[in-house]
């Protein structure tokens, strides 16, 4: 699933994530489970609003990575 991230339309970031979700255009988020929770919950409650489905990944740098930067990312989306 990860291999979509570096290859298909998306959105790093928590403002990014954001706005593609109120924009209607997240088709599926990422999260990355050692992210501090007050990043990731306010998101992960958006997507439960939203019927938008949730992956966790164990590592912000797997996340970051797996989004081809080179640094470590709380959330992604996959765009539609």
């Amino acid at each position: 699933m990860l291999s979509k991230l570096k290859s298909g339309p998306r959105v790093v970031g928590v403002k990014q994530t954001r706005r593609a979700l109120g924009d209607g255009k997240a088709a599926q988020v990422f999260l990355a489970e050692d992210a501090d929770p007050r990043i990731t919950q306010p998101v992960e409650a958006i997507c439960a609003q939203q019927g938008v489905p949730v992956t966790r990944v164990p590592h912000m740098k797997e996340l970051g990575s797996a989004c081809g930067i080179s640094v470590g990312s709380a959330v992604a989306a996959l765009l539609i």
